[in-house]
């Protein structure tokens, strides 16, 4: 796909990823705001995550009529989901729908990854290098490149030396993949695992299950959806604009406000079964205390693996599986599709990583400490560096030659996730410090989106020319995120992506903000209505 977009243009804003929150935020700067602006692509079409997550089983966790954009009325009665949880192929089919319908292809540069940003004090404007050459100035900078876009493949040794192929499910090649007749060895049992093992294996000849962390999963219960719903949601899509908005995680379904020990075991045990039945992520809405208490989540947990140890026939197998070292809903809770009924099959191997590590890769598979395994496909579901790493990947520099990375050094530094110290004219959509990660995307995206929106509008209206966040209002932002967490189990879990704890070196502090997206929503708004307190207009 090529634009007719020219070198060294000047705009007013240019944003960076072209996503649910690229598409939108250009619409509500061009269409809305009547801006002149620029979205730039690393792919060669719009997409964002779905654009890079092709690998086998990938589908959204979140329910389709809610992963969804609400801004629009004509959009909600036009698009129809067909399952209960959209696949990666569907959701790619409905974003393209929404850059035609909005006509936005025309003012997206693809093919172009942004390597250097870099204010400049003398004119206030924003620099911008990509890796072809090309080079952009623009008043606003605005980021777009998602929370878990940077695929991370550990630094395994010998890994260049095998001769088969590897992939990253974060970064799958769209040609499919076949496994027939094909060793495959998957590292890695997060989401994107839990969603692959079961076709990779119905494909594979064999395949072996590198297990590093075990982990909880809820049956998803996908299904196509029925002409009734299709209908319903069409003719009551204001209730669940307004519905979506006011819950904590912007998810169809409210948190229910009893306790674990509101109830005795018999009705608990009952409730879990009832929701174990329903599937999806409503499992952890249950009780409104499992995320804060740890007896009551301990519940769940013992639930779950209760529910592990009955489908897992192998016993050795369910051993590893249920041997979980975190409480349930403390890292990001998993939904699949027969994954541990897949480990009855036949041509499936589980190997706990953390009896038996790997020691290297050599060209024809992986070894262990006690065992080889010859392999064909080595397949990589070792997540990303989530929420900072695509921020950094871009080099920026801010006020002063301020780079982000020496701002970051000790951990993410925002205010709101909306702005940095050090970087005027500068917004992240759902960066670090923003609810993000913890909600349904498409919400959070929106908030943050009509938020910036709104800002660049008083800006115009009142005359300035530079908004950018103070020193102490990220630092005491800082202090409220961590607050927060702390009264939950997330930061307990010490080898969360949540905190970088995947990544080598990377400084682990609680990365999300896990008060919720109405609370969230509020505390922007005070700001927004307080003459944007927390930020200095010049």
């Amino acid at each position: 796909m090529v634009n007719d977009i020219s070198n060294n243009q000047t705009y007013d804003a240019i944003i960076v990823g072209a996503g649910f929150a690229g598409l939108y935020q250009l619409i509500c700067l061009r269409d809305q705001l009547g801006l002149n602006c620029l979205v730039i692509e690393t792919g060669d079409d719009v997409g964002g995550t779905w654009y890079w997550n092709r690998y086998p089983g990938a589908r959204c966790d979140t329910e389709s009529h809610a992963y969804s954009y609400y801004f629009s009325d004509e959009l909600l009665k036009e698009w129809t989901w067909s399952e209960r949880y959209p696949g990666h192929a569907e959701i790619r089919e409905y974003i393209n729908f929404v850059a035609q319908k909005f006509d936005l292809k025309k003012d997206i540069l693809f093919n172009q990854r942004v390597t250097n940003a870099n204010f400049n004090e003398n004119d206030n404007n924003w620099n911008l290098l990509t890796d072809n050459g090309s080079k952009f100035k623009t008043k606003f900078l605005i980021t777009a490149v998602g929370c878990l876009s940077n695929a991370n493949i550990p630094n395994i040794k010998g890994l260049d030396s095998f001769e088969g192929k590897y992939y990253h499910t974060g970064n799958w090649p769209k040609n499919d993949v076949s496994f027939i007749n094909k060793k495959v060895g998957q590292i890695g049992t997060g989401s994107t695992g839990i969603q692959a093992v079961p076709v990779i294996a119905a494909n594979a000849k064999h395949l072996t299950v590198f297990q590093r962390t075990a982990n909880y999963s809820i049956p998803a219960r996908n299904k196509p959806l029925t002409s009734e719903f299709k209908e319903h949601v069409k003719t009551n899509y204001q209730h669940y604009r307004e519905f979506l908005k006011r819950t904590p995680n912007g998810h169809p379904f409210d948190i229910s406000d009893r306790l674990v020990a509101d109830v005795n075991e018999d009705q608990r045990n009952d409730i879990y079964e009832k929701a174990w039945e329903k599937g999806g992520l409503q499992f952890r809405a249950t009780f409104n205390d499992l995320v804060t208490n740890r007896d009551a989540n301990k519940t769940a947990s013992e639930f779950i693996k209760d529910k592990i140890r009955t489908t897992v026939l192998n016993k050795k197998f369910a051993s590893i599986l249920t041997d979980i070292d975190h409480p349930y809903a403390g890292k990001r809770p998993p939904i699949d599709s027969n994954y541990f009924e897949t480990f009855n099959r036949d041509n499936i191997d589980l190997i706990d990583l953390r009896s038996d590590p790997i020691k290297h890769i050599d060209t024809k598979g992986i070894q262990t400490n006690q065992n080889h395994f010859d392999l064909d496909i080595i397949v990589f579901a070792t997540g990303y560096d989530a929420m900072t790493g695509p921020l950094l990947n871009m080099n920026i520099t801010g006020k002063k030659n301020l780079k982000l990375c020496d701002l970051w050094k000790e951990g993410p530094k925002t205010f709101l996730g909306l702005q940095m110290p050090g970087f005027p004219n500068l917004f992240t959509i759902t960066g670090p410090g923003s609810p993000s990660v913890l909600t349904n995307m498409p919400m959070a995206i929106e908030q943050h989106v009509e938020w910036i929106r709104d800002c660049i509008t008083y800006m115009n209206k009142k005359g300035y020319s530079l908004i950018e966040t103070s020193k102490k209002a990220s630092e005491d932002w800082g202090d409220e995120v961590n607050a927060v967490a702390n009264k939950t189990l997330l930061p307990t879990v010490k080898h969360s992506w949540y905190l970088g704890a995947n990544i080598p070196g990377k400084p682990q502090v609680f990365m999300p903000y896990a008060g919720g997206l109405p609370k969230y929503d509020k505390i922007c708004n005070e700001s927004k209505n307080n003459n944007y307190k927390g930020f200095n207009l010049t």
